[in-house]
């Protein structure tokens, strides 16, 4: 048997559980009932094996006899494969003008479509400046015409919005 770990570590093991009574699951998985935590520990350590609390929280609380070392490896595997498949995006930003020219937008839109393709969200920003403010309805009406386009591959995660000098939208992938 392994002294246990910092109360920070995990579960209490070993004699660091302090309750008089545990509900004692065996290394078959077998729920062997409510137990006096001293015939629990002698059994986990006629089996080799640790006791593990394992619901803490529960009337007497849980513990189940396995071996500590590989209950906490098969722990890291798991939270490892979680984050693995965690899927992280990036926001990517597109700077647009009410005024841009056709071959220019293109080449934006382009863009744009290979960032939704990557799985990243898409920040389009319109930016005004000096007389264009007087203009807005020309940058709506761009940024309605980005909405249509990339309608059927995105979706808009915030309409458009004019913050000071410039108009936001933020397209997230499908």
């Amino acid at each position: 048997m392994k002294a246990g770990p910092n109360k920070d570590d995990g579960p209490r093991i070993n004699q660091d559980i302090t309750d008089p009574e545990v509900q004692l699951i065996d290394e078959t998985g077998e729920n062997v009932g409510n137990v006096p935590t001293e015939d629990a520990l002698r059994r986990a350590f006629d089996a080799n094996m640790d006791l593990v609390e394992i619901a803490a929280t529960n009337n007497p609380p849980i513990a189940k006899i396995l071996d500590y070392g590989k209950y906490k490896y098969q722990a890291r595997k798991k939270a490892a494969e979680a984050r693995k498949k965690q899927k992280s995006f990036d926001v990517k930003e597109i700077k647009l003008r009410p005024n841009i020219d056709t071959h220019d937008y293109d080449v934006k839109m382009r863009n744009m479509l290979r960032f939704f393709e990557a799985g990243d969200k898409v920040k389009v920003t319109l930016r005004f400046r000096g007389r264009e403010m007087a203009h807005q309805q020309l940058g709506m009406e761009l940024l309605r015409r980005v909405k249509a386009e990339t309608e059927e591959i995105a979706k808009v995660e915030l309409e458009p919005r004019l913050e000071g000098r410039q108009m936001i939208m933020v397209l997230a992938p499908r």
